[in-house]
């Protein structure tokens, strides 16, 4: 195998810099690299008992309008009133799908993009409260610049603010350094479960702690149902975990990671983590990437994070992606689950992964837009 270390080194002063400034850990990654031909290593499946969720795991979110309902947004309002709960939105992500711009500038709905529906419902938020309400964005070394430009002298750094994940590099399949046709390492964010560690590598977490913080909630951007929700909020308060994780009832073929029990711990597996003794198709469910977490669990986090082989093309190429998942927080966090509602007005369960989808989303699109006060 190609010498790792040896590649590293010759790369360009300024790269390494530029890496190192971003989160790169140069020793972690010639490890994960050296280890790409043990036994086992691209296997992602979890080890150990996988069972499905107990009935008492999932709870579903109260009727709108019901006592229920009423007492868990009253518990909410009142948290967000004291200034104990933040947004962060996943906005890290280039739409591939949709001609390889950022995401985020994608006009959603006629003039108005995702990041402005965000803003718009993170304002009406606020102004039902009374107060500020820290929103903030985890962005990638690809949409950064790009966000930061589009929101201009609204960033204050703390109550509208962006933080960027880390980096990394792609490998060849026999774990060398994966390079383009100029001789560049091929640069790729390692995904969303940078989110807790790039957050307190930003220092938000901090001074919200500081501030009398207690809760963050994230989700991904393009799903503009998950906003700051006080209902939500109260029902993670009352649940007592440490991390609430929303999942919706699967329509028809539907896949994705689903709440399960690993070796009797509740946890959200990825489809590619099961073993085949499981049938993930019986779990009903599944996770919408929208997680409410306990503050200082989240700031507290002390976890030896796994990281995915994922198989992808560049230019033609086979590489090799080191990713991670946010909902692996749950290997040491204690994790509930919510159901919540994905159709109508008041879905929180809306992403939009191509063109296509997003024509064909648009009047509910504009539906819960309006619901949530963005337009």
């Amino acid at each position: 195998m190609t010498d790792i270390a040896e590649q590293l080194r010759s790369l360009p002063t300024e790269i390494r810099s530029r890496l190192e400034a971003q989160g790169f850990d140069e020793d972690w990654f010639i490890r994960e690299a050296k280890r790409l031909d043990e036994e086992g290593r691209r296997d992602n499946t979890v080890k150990g008992e996988v069972a499905p969720p107990a009935d008492e795991d999932i709870v579903d979110l109260p009727e709108r309008g019901s006592e229920e309902w009423e007492s868990l947004t009253e518990d909410g309002l009142a948290e967000l009133a004291e200034g104990r709960a933040a947004l962060v939105v996943l906005a890290g992500g280039m739409a591939t799908r949709m001609g390889g711009v950022v995401k985020a500038l994608v006009e959603a709905l006629p003039g108005h993009t995702f990041l402005d529906l965000r803003l718009a419902g993170h304002r009406a938020l606020e102004e039902k409260v009374g107060r500020r309400i820290p929103f903030w964005l985890m962005t990638s070394h690809a949409t950064d610049a790009a966000i930061r430009q589009a929101l201009g002298d609204r960033l204050d750094g703390y109550y509208i603010a962006t933080f960027p994940q880390m980096v990394s590099l792609r490998l060849e399949p026999d774990g060398g350094l994966f390079v383009d046709e100029h001789g560049n390492p091929s640069e790729h964010a390692p995904g969303h479960g940078d989110f807790p560690d790039a957050l307190r590598r930003s220092g938000l977490l901090d001074h919200f702690l500081e501030e009398g913080g207690r809760y963050v909630t994230s989700a991904n951007l393009d799903n503009i149902g998950a906003t700051l929700d006080p209902t939500l909020l109260g029902l993670h308060r009352r649940l007592g975990g440490e991390v609430t994780c929303e999942v919706v009832d699967k329509q028809g073929t539907d896949k994705g990671g689903i709440p399960a029990r690993l070796d009797g711990r509740r946890m959200i597996l990825e489809e590619f983590r099961i073993p085949e003794s499981f049938d993930p198709a019986t779990v009903r469910v599944f996770n919408t990437n929208t997680f409410h977490f306990d503050a200082e669990a989240l700031a507290g986090l002390d976890l030896d994070w796994t990281y995915f082989v994922v198989e992808k093309e560049v230019g033609g190429h086979k590489v090799i992606q080191l990713e991670r998942l946010v909902n692996e927080v749950a290997m040491v966090l204690d994790m509930r689950f919510v159901r919540v509602p994905r159709d109508g007005a008041e879905s929180r369960f809306l992403p939009v992964k191509d063109n296509e989808a997003l024509e064909e989303k648009r009047p509910v699109l504009e539906l819960v837009a309006r619901q949530r006060g963005m337009i």
